[in-house]
């Protein structure tokens, strides 16, 4: 690949050099050679999927050779990427009809934009093709999320809510308990009395981007009351709410919060609740899947904190969609749907232990035996949460969008970094609340005007 700078041609995507990938690995799975299999019609073919770097697509890539075993004529190409580096190669990709990959994981903001665009393939009738797929056994909201003019665009990896966990021994060793329905008030007090020395409060991102800091950050404003947009589309961020959320985000942070908080994303702080850093940690559902030692023998699961909205936590799956610029459909499917399938939760627990099952995709899923004994303690407050998370209904105040954490419009991916730039800002210590509000305000004006007309 070469250094020079692309430009799609939707202003959503900027304009940015693609020499940060120059050293990623493309990552080759299993020898492609001819002979029986699915999708493949007897002729060899490599297909080139774009995965988010997390622990659930490294678990797939350990597995794929279980599916060469079963389609060896096709061969599979995992590149996997950062969350921002992802959204910004996979929207030129698929912007830009390029065909550079024939499958990518892509969240249930960008499925309804990119079907009714026409750049992603709906999927139903594939689905359709394969009563072993049972769409039925899906998880409404998860479905639902996904859909578009009642067609599924995209396939389901994992699904998630938000939720608070907890180090049950340290909040015990202070005196401390935890409800099952804190208030944000709760969670505060509790993470400055287990703070010290040793042990963090709490763990929130403060890393940049609206995938990143923005997501946690938005479900507190939501239940604060704030909201980004009127029903007029007149931006709200220079309203008391905002400044209550912010400001009690940002406190938290420095009274009770890790280190280097504008560096921490959802890896990071994954790794500080492993590793005993840090008491509480507020993020999504699908980091209990990934905790290990001592963090999965004593850890608790609060659902988010609220403040005036109840049933703050956000929605979000990571699927696999198909783009319409893909000349390997077939073989993509049939990967897409091995890898979103029934059988494919039961081969994670089986091969690599039942806590690493992808969550929140299929209800079959908690009815297991073998996963409810793994994920007894977060199984039913995940399901809870994603059940009660109404993208239609976010906020206190009506609103023209959709979603929790984000804003269904294109140039979200655009005004949501940039906001979550000024907020780090303050983080840092480099500017005050109001100040970054004034900017944010601006920012999210300018796109509000857009479409009052």
């Amino acid at each position: 690949m070469t250094d020079r700078k692309l430009r799609s041609p939707y202003h959503l995507v900027r304009s940015r050099s693609l020499s940060v990938i120059a050293g990623l690995a493309l990552v080759a799975v299993g020898a492609a050679c001819s002979g029986a299999g699915g999708g493949g019609g007897g002729t060899s073919q490599t297909i080139t999927l774009a995965a988010v770097d997390n622990p659930q697509m490294a678990d797939l890539k350990q597995l794929v050779s279980e599916f060469q075993s079963k389609h060896s004529d096709i061969t599979v190409k995992i590149v996997t990427l950062p969350e921002d580096q992802l959204r910004q190669q996979v929207t030129q990709d698929v912007a830009a009809n390029s065909g550079r990959f024939d499958l990518f994981t892509i969240g249930t903001y960008e499925v309804p934009l990119w079907a009714k665009k026409k750049w992603i393939e709906n999927l139903s009738p594939y689905v359709a093709k394969d009563p072993a797929y049972d769409e039925s056994d899906l998880i409404p909201g998860i479905k639902g999320a996904l859909s578009f003019e009642n067609n599924l665009y995209a396939v389901p990896f994992y699904g998630e809510s938000s939720m608070l966990m907890y180090r049950k021994d340290f909040l015990a060793a202070k005196g401390q308990t935890m409800p099952d329905h804190p208030t944000w008030d709760q969670v505060a007090s509790i993470a400055k009395a287990v703070n010290s020395s040793s042990v963090n409060g709490i763990c929130l991102r403060g890393l940049p981007g609206w995938g990143e800091q923005l997501a946690p950050l938005t479900t507190v404003v939501n239940t604060f009351g704030g909201r980004w947009f009127d029903q007029n589309w007149n931006a709200t961020l220079n309203t008391p709410q905002w400044k209550d959320a912010v400001t009690f985000y940002v406190n938290l942070l420095k009274s009770a919060g890790e280190p280097g908080a504008g560096n921490a994303g959802f890896t990071e702080c994954l790794n500080a609740y492993n590793n005993g850093k840090v008491a509480m940690w507020y993020d999504a559902t699908v980091g209990a899947s990934n905790f290990t030692g001592d963090a999965a023998k004593n850890s608790g699961y609060a659902y988010a904190p609220t403040k005036v909205k109840d049933w703050s936590g956000w929605l979000w799956a990571w699927s696999l969609g198909m783009p319409s610029s893909s000349k390997k459909k077939d073989a993509a499917w049939t990967f897409a749907d091995w890898a979103t399938s029934k059988d494919y939760i039961k081969l994670v627990g089986s091969k690599l232990g039942w806590a690493h099952v992808p969550p929140g995709t299929r209800t079959s899923t908690y009815s297991l035996p073998e996963y409810q004994a793994a994920a007894g303690g977060f199984a039913t407050v995940t399901l809870q949460s994603i059940a009660h998370a109404d993208v239609n209904h976010s906020t206190v105040d009506p609103v023209p969008y959709i979603g929790v954490q984000y804003v269904d419009i294109d140039e979200f991916q655009q005004l949501g970094d940039q906001v979550s730039q000024e907020f780090a800002k303050v983080i840092a210590g480099n500017q005050t609340v109001d100040q970054a509000l004034v900017k944010a305000q601006a920012l999210a004006a300018a796109v509000g005007k857009t479409y009052q007309h």
